[in-house]
C-alpha cells in the first residue's frame, strides 16, 4: 500500500511539473509574440492577417518580392519549389520588416508525393492509427520541401454522395470522423503545435456545415437545424480543438443566413469562447470576397468590416482586408483591438512552429520522400481501406487460374491517386495492372475495352469481350476518373459514368465469373449490373501502392477488412440516406413495396416508404465482409441500471470462425427511446478494430456513461435525461445484437 501511496504521489508531481513546463513555454511564447507586437505599426500587422499565392517556379515574382519586404503578406500558399520557398523565407527574415517569417501553406490533403488513399477511403479502414500515420508521412514529406501548414483535416460530415468533395471527408457520422479527424491532426502535429522536425500545423475546415450543401452542388447553401448544428456538424470540430488543432478554415456557406465567414456567433462564441480555441482562423480561397455574390456584403470594404468583426484572423487571396481594413479601424468601424488579437494568434502559432529559427535550404540531402517506408505506410492503408461488398465464393484467385483485366481503370495511374493529389509523383504509381502481373505472370491478359471512365466510344468492347472468352475468371476495373470528384465537380447522377454498364454486361454475357473492382471518390450506385458480377471490392482511389495492394488482396495474400464509412444508396433518388435518421411518423413498412392494394380509400397505402424502390440501402453504413467468417456473441451488460454518476460496460466475445486471418471490426450504436427532442435511430458511440488469427477469440469490452447518452440542445446545452436505451453491438450498422438499460436517479 505505501509503494502504491509513492507511486500516486509520483504521478501526480509528474503531471505538475508538465503542467508547470507547458505554462512556462506557453509564457515564453507569448513574450516573444509581445516582443515582436511592439515594434510592429498597424499596415504591418493587417499584413500578416493576408494570404497571397504565389508561383509553381524556383523564382519569386518581383510582385511577392515588394509585398514581403513592405510587410503585406503573412502567408503564401502555393509558394513553388523548395527553391522558391528558401528564397521568400530568406527574404522575410532578412529583408522584411522586424524579420517575420511566412507560414507557408498548401493543400497536403492525403499525402505529399507518396499519396495514400482519399481521405474517405482512409475511414474506411476504421483504423485511427493508420490514419494518424498516414498524416504524419504526408506532413514529414511537405516540411522537407519547405511546407509547414497544410489545408487539412477536411471534417465536414458528408452525407451527400452527389457532392464532390465527400471524397475529402471522412463519411457521413461524427463520432467517427471525430476519431479520425482528430487522428490526423495528431498525425501532422504531434502532440500539440510545435517545432518538432517533420511536424507542420493543421488546419479544419470547413467550419461549418459546407458537407450539407442543398442538392449536393458545391458552394450552395445549406439548411441545418440548430438541432443538427450541435450534435451532428460541431462535434468533429470540437474534438480536433481537444486534439490542439493549430488553425481553422471558415466555410462558404452560410448558417441561419449568415456566411461562415461573417459568422460571428460560430467564430467568436462558439470557437473562441465556449471552446477555447486559441490558434488562428483563415478564410477559404476567396470565401470572404463571395460574401458580395451571396448578397450578404455590399463591396469589398462592407466584406472586411463583416469578416473582422467577427473574428476572422487571415484572408485567403482575396484582398478586402489589404485594401479596407486601415480605413475601417480610422473609421471606428473595426476596433484595433481585433486586428491586435488576430496579429497574437497567427505569430503565436508562427513561433510555436519555430519559424523564426529554422534554417532555411531547400530540399534535405537525406530526403524521405517516396521512400520504401514512405510506400509501406501507404500499402498497408490501401488495403485496410478496400471494402469487400459482395464474393460470391470468387476471391481469392488461385495462381493457377488464367485471368482477364480489364477496364479503363486498371492501369491509369493519374486516376487511381484521385483528387486534390497536386504534388503527387504519377511516375511513381504502381497500377493494378503493373501489380497483378507480377503476382500472376504470363496468366494475366489484357483489355482496356473503354479509354477512360467517361468513354462513350464502344468501339474497343469486342476486343474487351474476346479476351474474357480466354480467361477462366475476368477482374474489371472501373469507377470514375479522378477529375470526377473533388472541389466543384458536384454529379447529380451516380452510376457508372461512360459507357461502362454496358462493358460489364457485355463481359458478363460471355458466362465468365467477374470480379468488379470499383475506383472512385464517392459512393456509386450499380444496381443495375450488381447481380451481374459475382464479386465487388469498393477500392475508391487508392493513391501511390493502390495497385500492389488491391494484388496482395485479389490473390489472398491479406483479408479485405475494411467497413464503409457511408451509405450507399441504391439510386440517387434516395439521396440523402445515411443510418443514423430521426424516427418518422407512419413508420415504412416493407410490404408496400411494389403499390399494395388497400382500402378503396387508401389503395397504396400510407407509410413513410417508396413505390418504386426499397427504403434500405444497397450497402449500410459500417458493411464490409472478409475472406473469413466472425461471430459477434451477444452483449453482456455489467448492469442494466445506471445512474448519471456511473458508467456501465459492455461486452462481447468476437470469434475468428474461419480458416484465414482477418481483422473485424466491432460497432457499438445507442439508441435514445424517449427524449425532450427525437433522437436518431441509432448513433455510432465506440467502434474497435480486432485483428484475430484462424479460430482465435478475444473479448471487446466498451464502457457507457454520460458522455455515450448525452446529447446537446438547440443552444449546445448538454442534456442528460433519464429513460431506456438500447445498446447494439455487431459488425455493420444492420447487423446487431441488442440490450437494453435505464438512465436512472437524474437530479
Amino acid at each position: 500500500m505505501k509503494k502504491m501511496n509513492l507511486l500516486n504521489v509520483t504521478l501526480v508531481f509528474i503531471a505538475m511539473l508538465m503542467c508547470q513546463n507547458t505554462l512556462f513555454a506557453q509564457d515564453k511564447v507569448d513574450q516573444r509574440v509581445e516582443e515582436i507586437m511592439s515594434k510592429m505599426t498597424l499596415d504591418q500587422k493587417i499584413g500578416q492577417m493576408i494570404q497571397i499565392t504565389s508561383t509553381s517556379g524556383d523564382d519569386v515574382p518581383d510582385w511577392v518580392r515588394d509585398a514581403i519586404i513592405e510587410g503585406r503578406v503573412g502567408s503564401i500558399l502555393n509558394a513553388g519549389t523548395p527553391i522558391a520557398i528558401e528564397k521568400l523565407q530568406k527574404i522575410a527574415l532578412k529583408e522584411g520588416p522586424n524579420n517575420i517569417p511566412l507560414i507557408i501553406g498548401r493543400d497536403v490533403i492525403h499525402g505529399y508525393k507518396t499519396i495514400f488513399p482519399i481521405p474517405l477511403g482512409q475511414a474506411a479502414s476504421w483504423n485511427s492509427e493508420l490514419v494518424e500515420r498516414g498524416a504524419n508521412v504526408a506532413g514529414i514529406e511537405a516540411y522537407e520541401e519547405g511546407i509547414n501548414w497544410t489545408f487539412a483535416p477536411m471534417i465536414d460530415v458528408s452525407r451527400d454522395p452527389r457532392w464532390g468533395r465527400i471524397a475529402e471527408s471522412l463519411g457521413e457520422d461524427p463520432y467517427l470522423t471525430s476519431v479520425l479527424g482528430a487522428a490526423m491532426v495528431k498525425g501532422f502535429q504531434g502532440e500539440q503545435l510545435s517545432d518538432e522536425e517533420g511536424r507542420i500545423a493543421a488546419c479544419a475546415k470547413h467550419f461549418v456545415g459546407y458537407g450539407a450543401t442543398e442538392n449536393g452542388k458545391d458552394y450552395n447553401a445549406v439548411s441545418i437545424p440548430d438541432y443538427h448544428l450541435w450534435n451532428v456538424y460541431l462535434p468533429p470540430f470540437k474534438a480536433v480543438v481537444d486534439a490542439g488543432v493549430g488553425t481553422f478554415m471558415t466555410a462558404f456557406n452560410d448558417i441561419n443566413g449568415v456566411p461562415a465567414s461573417a459568422n460571428t456567433f460560430l467564430l467568436k462564441d462558439v470557437l473562441r469562447d465556449d471552446w477555447g480555441f486559441e490558434g488562428f482562423v483563415v478564410s477559404d480561397w476567396e470565401s470572404m470576397s463571395q460574401m458580395m455574390n451571396q448578397g450578404y456584403s455590399e463591396d469589398l470594404k462592407d466584406v472586411a468590416r463583416q469578416s473582422a468583426n467577427a473574428r476572422l484572423d487571415m484572408e485567403m487571396v482575396s484582398a478586402s482586408y489589404q485594401k479596407h481594413l486601415k480605413e475601417l479601424i480610422e473609421e471606428g468601424e473595426v476596433d484595433v483591438d481585433i486586428v491586435n488579437t488576430a496579429v497574437r494568434n497567427i505569430l503565436r502559432s508562427k513561433v510555436q512552429l519555430g519559424l523564426f529559427d529554422k534554417k532555411y535550404r531547400g530540399v534535405p540531402k537525406n530526403s524521405s520522400i517516396l521512400s520504401a517506408t514512405h510506400k509501406a505506410d501507404a500499402k498497408a492503408m490501401a488495403i485496410e481501406s478496400v471494402v469487400m461488398l459482395k464474393n460470391e465464393k470468387v476471391l481469392p484467385l488461385q495462381q493457377n487460374q488464367k485471368i482477364a483485366v480489364i477496364g479503363p481503370l486498371a492501369n491509369a495511374p493519374a486516376e487511381q491517386i484521385g483528387t486534390w493529389s497536386l504534388d503527387a509523383v504519377v511516375e511513381d504509381v504502381i497500377t493494378p495492372l503493373t501489380s497483378l502481373k507480377e503476382v500472376y505472370g504470363d496468366n494475366i491478359l489484357y483489355a482496356e475495352g473503354l479509354k477512360n471512365s467517361r468513354d462513350m466510344n464502344t468501339s474497343s468492347i469486342n476486343k474487351a469481350v474476346d479476351v474474357a472468352k480466354q480467361a477462366d475468371v475476368v477482374v474489371m476495373f472501373v469507377g470514375e476518373d479522378a477529375i470526377l470528384s473533388g472541389e466543384g465537380h458536384s454529379r447529380a447522377f451516380i452510376t457508372l459514368p461512360g459507357a461502362q454498364e454496358t462493358l460489364i454486361e457485355e463481359v458478363a454475357a460471355t458466362g465468365k465469373k467477374i470480379v468488379m473492382v470499383v475506383m472512385a471518390g464517392r459512393p456509386l450506385t450499380f444496381e443495375n449490373i450488381e447481380n451481374k458480377v459475382d464479386a465487388i471490392l469498393y477500392a475508391w482511389h487508392p493513391g501511390t501502392m493502390g495497385g500492389p495492394a488491391l494484388a496482395d488482396l485479389i490473390s489472398g495474400k491479406v483479408s479485405p477488412t475494411g467497413k464503409l464509412p457511408v451509405t450507399f444508396p441504391r439510386t440517387v433518388g434516395q439521396v440523402p440516406l445515411y443510418y443514423a435518421y430521426l424516427e418518422s411518423g407512419r413508420p415504412a413498412n416493407p410490404e408496400m413495396l411494389g403499390i399494395p392494394t388497400g382500402t378503396p380509400l387508401d389503395p397504396v397505402g400510407l407509410s413513410n416508404n417508396y413505390l418504386d424502390v426499397s427504403i434500405t440501402p444497397a450497402y449500410a453504413f459500417g458493411y464490409g465482409l472478409t475472406y473469413s467468417e466472425f461471430l459477434v456473441s451477444e452483449p453482456k451488460l455489467s448492469s442494466t441500471e445506471i445512474t448519471s454518476s456511473e458508467s456501465i460496460t459492455l461486452e462481447v466475445v468476437v470469434k475468428n470462425l474461419g480458416t484465414v486471418d482477418a481483422a473485424e471490426v466491432v460497432q457499438l450504436y445507442i439508441k435514445d427511446h424517449v427524449a425532450s427532442t427525437m433522437r436518431p435511430k441509432k448513433e455510432l458511440k465506440g467502434f474497435e478494430k480486432v485483428n484475430l488469427k484462424a479460430g482465435e477469440e478475444k473479448v471487446v469490452t466498451f464502457t457507457i456513461g454520460a458522455d455515450q447518452l448525452s446529447f446537446l440542445d438547440r443552444n449546445g446545452k448538454t442534456l442528460l435525461e433519464s429513460g431506456k436505451f438500447t445498446a447494439y453491438v455487431g459488425n455493420s450498422s444492420d447487423n446487431l445484437h441488442e440490450v437494453s438499460f435505464t438512465l436512472t436517479n437524474l437530479k
